[in-house]
């Protein structure tokens, strides 16, 4: 699939002909149109493939799946609530949101070296739109596939106890967007420096599991060793946790655990995290952009 070619220009048409200036005015536009295009057949091709796969994507929702319902159960009979604030299961469920969602992010990255490999990437390439368009619509359909993965697994949010409040689930629905898009703003950044998907598989093999453990959606940040905490500070999965168990604090206190960030003893506002976020998204993809424009 490929971005809509540009118009071929009417070379017959000169300056001085009537009706010049009108066709001038309706082309100022058609670059932007064709930006645009270009995103939405990205969007639309990961949409695509989500249909096309269902397999596939009930396997990735298994594991989050399995996570909350046995090892949740489990544990729960022996983790009293008074430790936690809540039930283990209420606890662990924004982990596994993030489990969730963290997958399909993760595999924009590797499909763009993948695609660099078999070629497909040079075709798109070709496209008369930037290179950073393309790189934008495929974090575009990494972020919406993640996120509707996700709403899959939202809706067993009354199995652990938490109420269907359409206002809680929009606030968790926006939490996973944002945190969709900078897991996946950062997996581009990885994978545009990386011409092996192996070394990328090796990378993530190293580096997700101790990221999630550090996220606070397994256990406690507070419970674990000092130098840990300093870690989590700068975990991008931990602040995406604590966001979705925050957001559940503002609507269900009596079923919302402590948040685990703190920054010398001091927790940070969720609009503070939010925005560090949202940020960390923005300069990964900007680099990321300015990576991937280089002419290979």
């Amino acid at each position: 699939m490929t971005a809509p070619a540009l118009p071929a220009s009417d070379a017959s048409r000169t300056p001085d002909a009537p009706g010049a200036s009108t066709d001038t005015g309706r082309e100022s536009g058609a670059p932007l149109r064709h930006e645009l295009r270009a995103v939405h057949a990205l969007i639309y091709r990961d949409l695509l493939r989500l249909s096309a796969q269902p397999t596939h994507t009930a396997l990735m929702l298994l594991q989050p799946v399995l996570y909350l319902f046995i090892l949740g159960g489990g544990l729960a009979a022996l983790i009293p609530n008074s430790s936690l604030g809540v039930g283990y299961q209420t606890y662990l469920f924004p982990g596994m949101l993030m489990m969730t969602v963290q997958t399909p992010a993760i595999m924009v990255g590797i499909r763009l070296i993948t695609d660099r490999q078999s070629g497909y990437l040079r075709e798109l390439l070709m496209a008369p739109v930037r290179r950073s368009t393309l790189l934008l619509g495929s974090c575009a359909g990494g972020t919406i596939v993640s996120t509707v993965q996700g709403a899959v697994l939202l809706a067993l949010a009354g199995t652990v106890g938490l109420p269907y409040d359409p206002l809680l689930m929009a606030l968790l629905l926006a939490g996973m967007i944002l945190t969709s898009f900078t897991i996946t703003a950062l997996s581009l950044a990885l994978a545009v420096t990386l011409n092996r998907p192996e070394i990328f598989h090796m990378l993530l093999g190293l580096v997700m599991m101790p990221l999630l453990f550090l996220s606070g959606g397994f256990f406690p940040i507070e419970n674990l060793p000092g130098w840990a905490h300093t870690l989590a500070a700068v975990n991008p999965l931990a602040y995406g946790v604590d966001l979705l168990r925050r957001c559940i604090a503002l609507r269900v206190p009596d079923q919302a655990a402590a948040a685990d960030i703190e920054w010398s003893n001091w927790q940070p506002p969720l609009l503070l995290e939010g925005a560090l976020l949202l940020t960390g998204g923005v300069l990964a993809l900007l680099w990321a952009a300015h990576r991937f424009s280089r002419p290979e």
